[in-house]
């Protein structure tokens, strides 16, 4: 596993309160976020190129 670090972002009071209702569903602000960035950052490999 990666070494981890911490980062501190600013959020629009809507946008937290979108992800603390995700808390409800059982996901975490942290781990919604990391799934995001994990998905936008690396994006599927094209098959056959």
């Amino acid at each position: 596993m990666a070494t981890m670090t911490t980062l501190l972002i600013h959020l629009p009071v809507t946008m937290k309160r979108k992800l603390d209702a995700l808390k409800a569903q059982g996901y975490t602000a942290s781990g919604y976020i990391r799934a995001l960035l994990e998905r936008e950052l690396n994006p599927p490999k094209k098959k056959g190129v």
